[in-house]
This record gives structure tokens, C-alpha cells and sequence, in this order.
């Protein structure tokens, strides 16, 4: 019997879900979905400057987890912008964080404080 798969920790949604390129009858395009564990990693390693390794630590999961759903994420972004596809993000294997709540737009998770107005309101 396999090992049940780890939840991703996750401090917060994205404040905006789902992105349509503005050209005609491309919204009518099958649609990338981003998982919301692959645009956390996306913003912990890209937009945050974290190291694979601090991201890891930060989602609860092993590096080498990390590395695969940051793969799958680039794919997917790549693939929509290349191919002019809308792109939504949602669904995916996370938990949110118990301590997201610790200020407007902050947490706290391991140390580490949000940027300001990144976190939507649940």
C-alpha cells in the first residue's frame, strides 16, 4: 500500500485566479490549470526569491517535490502563454496555513512575513 500523499502547505490564495489573453475567440481555448501548490511554488521561488531548499521547508515537503511541482508549473505557464490559452489557477493537493491570519496581508509560517496585499480575504 502506498505512502498517502503530504498536503502542501499553502499561506494564501492568489488574489486574482484566472488570466484570458485578450485576443478574439482565444477565451474559448482549452484552459491551463495551475494547481494552487504550483503557483505557491512559482511565488516562493520566483516572485519571493526563495532557494528550492527554503521552499521545500516553507510548503512542508521534500526538495525534490519542490523541484517537480516548480517543472510542472513552468509547463504549464509556458504552455498558455505560448499557445495563447487562458490560465486558471485552482484545485491541487495543499492545506492552508494555521498562522495566515497573523496581520493584514502576513504570515508568519517559519519566520517568514507575506508582502502586503498579496493574500485574498477568505
Amino acid at each position: 500500500m502506498p505512502r498517502p500523499r503530504k498536503l502542501r502547505q499553502v499561506c494564501g490564495m492568489p488574489l486574482v485566479d484566472r488570466f484570458t489573453p485578450q485576443t478574439a475567440g482565444d477565451e474559448l481555448r482549452e484552459p491551463v490549470v495551475l494547481t494552487i501548490d504550483q503557483f505557491e511554488t512559482i511565488r516562493l521561488i520566483d516572485y519571493e526569491m526563495l532557494t528550492q531548499e527554503e521552499c521545500a521547508k516553507y510548503m512542508n515537503v521534500a526538495r525534490t517535490t519542490v523541484q517537480a511541482i516548480y517543472q510542472q508549473a513552468r509547463q504549464g505557464i509556458a504552455r498558455a502563454l505560448v499557445e495563447g490559452r487562458p490560465l486558471i489557477i485552482a484545485g491541487g493537493e495543499y492545506q492552508l496555513c494555521e498562522q495566515r491570519n497573523v496581520g493584514p496581508g502576513r504570515c508568519r509560517h517559519q519566520g517568514h512575513a507575506y508582502r502586503r496585499g498579496f493574500l485574498r480575504k477568505e
